[in-house]
């Protein structure tokens, strides 16, 4: 999520639509620094010696999606609460006159004049740091080889589709304008799409292959997951977001938070679906 909205945030500003798509540069990218900093909380707690953490900043392994992870993620975090400051004029312009303390912090401005300055050279740093953070952690499941329901070439490309789709619904759920709304309508439904097809194509590769692979994928097809899978992301989270949107797109009066909340919930399960069906697969039994 954080991911998608910080790169939708960037590409509108490369194209000179950031007075045009307000919420994807300034309203709705308030939620990545907070969704990173929440992420990476989780990951700390995750891992089983917490305090040797700083290793992976001592060396570069191109080979190990963890370090492209933890290194991409040292550069988009503060890039991410780097940009949300450099429109805080505009987004806690209530807050100033409420705390009239904050008026005798000069250097903030000068700091903010600066930021917005170099705006554009952070969007050009952010697009391609955020299609890895997006895409990273589809790789770092599938480099389990171990767990064949992780080891896919697809998660990679899926959860990046993910990340923008569930992007591109939340800017929906903060846009004021109908412009706004029928322009990220337009590319979730491009990218819905294109996740039922990395679906579409994920599941038909487990059928293709061995019979482990078999054996893992009947838990998303006839298993214990089936009904999280098919019905809370497939339909639910996909297929019932895109007819909506489909529609309103055409011209029916729909309300537009409701397929994109749909799709904002079908993402977070479809993570929850994968990360907890692949640790019960495995190669030995």
């Amino acid at each position: 999520l954080a991911a998608g909205l910080l790169f939708f945030a960037a590409m509108v500003t490369i194209m000179g639509k950031a007075d045009v798509y307000k919420a994807a540069v300034k309203n709705a990218v308030i939620i990545a620094p907070i969704a990173l900093s929440l992420g990476l909380v989780a990951l700390l707690y995750d891992l089983t010696h917490k305090i040797w953490f700083w290793k992976l900043y001592t060396t570069v392994r191109i080979e190990s999606p963890m370090s492209w992870g933890a290194w991409v993620l040292m550069f988009v975090t503060p890039l991410s609460f780097l940009w949300v400051f450099s429109y805080y004029s505009d987004i806690f312009e209530n807050f100033e006159r409420k705390f009239k303390f904050l008026e005798k912090f000069k250097f903030l401005d000068t700091f903010e004049k600066f930021l917005i300055k170099n705006r554009l050279y952070m969007a050009y740093a952010l697009v391609p740091l955020t299609i890895v953070l997006g895409i990273y952690t589809g790789i770092l499941l599938s480099a389990f080889n171990a767990r064949p329901l992780w080891n896919n070439a697809i998660l990679g490309p899926l959860f990046l589709t993910s990340g923008l789709s569930t992007a591109a619904a939340t800017i929906i759920l903060f846009a004021k304008s109908k412009k706004e709304k029928h322009f990220f309508s337009k590319i979730d439904i491009i990218l819905i799409i294109v996740e039922l097809g990395l679906i579409t194509h994920m599941i038909m590769g487990f059928y293709a292959g061995s019979q482990v692979q078999l054996e893992a994928v009947q838990l998303l097809v006839g298993g214990d997951f089936t009904l999280m899978f098919f019905g809370f992301v497939v339909i639910l989270g996909l297929i019932i977001p895109l007819i909506m949107e489909v529609a309103e797109y055409i011209g029916y009066k729909l309300p537009a938070a409701v397929p994109a909340l749909l799709v904002i919930m079908g993402g977070l399960v479809f993570r929850f679906v994968m990360v907890e069906a692949g640790q019960l697969t495995r190669y030995l039994y």
